[in-house]
């Protein structure tokens, strides 16, 4: 009989220990693991910082094993990582063994990310525009082909219908009636308050030739009109949409290539039918921009920013409601030469998304400012190595904010955005403050 009591006291106690050869959980706050998670942080790269441990498992080994699931920051990213230390016998030492990068964790703000489309008859597509129709739902476009400025590329366009993107169509191209092909560029969609949705585009061999182009479609963008040619030197918006004023005037934000880079701005009063130029409104020698968007800074002030190759982003202001323009400065904003876009919310806020960079495409930053002037840290969408550029954002009627933007120039991605959720942080100088 105690030998019976004993065999059962030695198997309880060998059920209560790890088992050899198998993992068994451990709690995230254990000293032990805590140990091995922070120096498998420090050894797979330096500059991450660790915060906290959402899942752990042990096994005995010659010495001991921990599994762990971890959240780190990448910089202002927040991001998760699998992870294998050995913690050596006697606990004379740990060796990292293994790590795995898992799905960046999105800021609370972010409802939703997702790709447009996940195949598609192209293989690079950029410059991508989103717009909200009349009765609900979501329009975007990009141009699409092999590779941007071959004669192939065309506009693409997808709607989403409930919760799904229908599959891209093609709704311009650059064929003229001689047979003759050009290359499109950079569409721009468009909804007034009334009237058909508008498709601008450019078509053209060059940004420093390219002629602007419109289309309207009455049907929510599932048909659409024959194109038609701007007047004149007008090439319509740009890059960015255009504002809709009071007085259902249209003001587009644009600018061209072919005498430096200078910004001006077309009105038209009849929903783009006729049009006016204003500007342009800097020389393309002190500071060359291109690009602009328009934010309202009550009453009839405007402000428009964007790209510059000055590595800051510029900022030209309006006391008219863009009759006409002050004299045009750099911000303390970096900018890499690329594209970026704005949009004044309805609670007076503006939101920027841009690369807050002087180098590269990457990362893709939303900054927030209460006056256009001073602005704040949101929250990074891209960090990653590769190109996250030419973004759009709009604010829809339920007051969310969607904003769009090319993905490594292989996919349209596609993000969600509560601005009540914001948590803003300063930046000092233009600095993208630190975790």
């Amino acid at each position: 009989m105690k030998l019976l009591f004993s065999l059962l006291c030695l198997a309880t106690i060998a059920c209560a220990q790890p088992i050899v050869g198998g993992f068994s959980p451990v709690a995230p706050t254990d000293a032990n693991a805590l140990a091995a998670a922070k120096f498998a942080v420090a050894k797979h790269d330096v500059k991450l910082t660790f915060q906290a441990i959402e899942k752990a498992e042990h096994q005995v080994v010659a010495g001991m094993n921990y599994r762990m699931t971890l959240r780190v920051l990448d910089g202002p990213t927040r991001r998760r990582a699998e992870t294998t230390v050995w913690q050596k016998l006697g606990n004379t030492g740990h060796e990292l063994t293994a790590w795995k990068w898992l799905e960046t964790v999105p800021p609370a703000a972010v409802l939703k990310t997702e790709f447009i489309y996940e195949t598609a008859p192209f293989p690079s597509c950029h410059a991508s525009t989103i717009a909200e129709l009349p009765g609900g739902g979501l329009v975007t476009a990009w141009f699409g082909g092999t590779a941007e400025k071959n004669p192939d590329v065309g506009i693409w366009a997808a709607r989403l219908e409930g919760d799904q993107w229908t599959a891209p169509v093609e709704v311009a191209n650059g064929v003229q009636p001689d047979g003759k092909r050009h290359p499109t560029w950079n569409p721009v969609l468009f909804q007034p308050k009334t009237g058909p949705l508008l498709l601008f585009y450019k078509v053209g061999p060059s940004p420093s030739t390219w002629w602007g182009m419109l289309r309207t479609s009455s049907d929510g963008g599932k048909t659409w009109s024959a194109a038609q040619r701007l007047p004149g030197e007008c090439v319509g918006p740009i890059k960015n949409k255009p504002v809709q004023l009071a007085n259902g005037d249209l003001l587009s934000p644009s600018s061209s290539e072919h005498d430096g880079w200078r910004v001006h701005f077309e009105r038209s009063r009849d929903l783009g039918k006729t049009w006016e130029m204003i500007g342009p409104v800097n020389d393309g020698k002190a500071v060359s921009a291109i690009q602009p968007s328009i934010l309202f800074l009550g009453g009839d002030k405007l402000l428009a920013l964007g790209r510059t190759r000055q590595g800051k982003l510029f900022q030209v202001g309006s006391d008219d409601l863009g009759k006409t323009w002050g004299a045009m400065s750099l911000t303390a904003l970096p900018n890499p030469s690329s594209g970026t876009d704005a949009v004044t919310l309805k609670d007076g806020r503006h939101l920027l998304i841009y690369n807050h960079t002087a180098k590269g495409r990457s990362p893709l930053n939303l900054a927030v400012s209460k006056d256009g002037q001073t602005w704040q840290a949101a929250f990074v969408l891209e960090s990653n190595p590769g190109e996250y550029s030419y973004p759009a954002i709009i604010q829809t009627r339920d007051g969310l904010v969607h904003a769009t933007w090319t993905w490594k120039r292989q996919k349209v991605k596609h993000a969600v955005i509560d601005p009540a959720k914001l948590e803003p942080r300063d930046m000092v100088n233009g600095e993208w403050p630190k975790p």
